[in-house]
């Protein structure tokens, strides 16, 4: 912790940036998990909607800065094919 008064608010601050970011961070993982296990189990239907919830969480992640838009834009692209690659069987 710093020894000034503004450095111990950037602190507290960032301490609750950094708790909020890993929450959301945990929430994409888990779903993205869900969304992986449907697809090897071949479920489309349990698949569609986890990927649309994944999507969804994605996207507002980058608009908070937790995410770069690039990096949701590569993941999203990775999901949709393998998504797709479920229709095609």
């Amino acid at each position: 912790m710093g020894t000034s008064n503004s450095a111990a608010k950037r602190y507290k601050q960032s301490e609750k940036r950094r708790i909020k970011n890993r929450s959301a961070k945990s929430r994409v993982k888990t779903v993205t998990k869900s969304f992986m296990t449907a697809v090897k189990s071949g479920d489309k239907e349990a698949a569609e909607v986890d990927y649309e919830e994944m999507t969804k969480l994605m996207d507002t992640a980058s608009g908070k800065g937790i995410y770069h838009r690039n990096t949701v834009a590569r993941k999203k692209s990775r999901m949709t094919k393998l998504l797709n690659s479920l229709s095609a069987e």
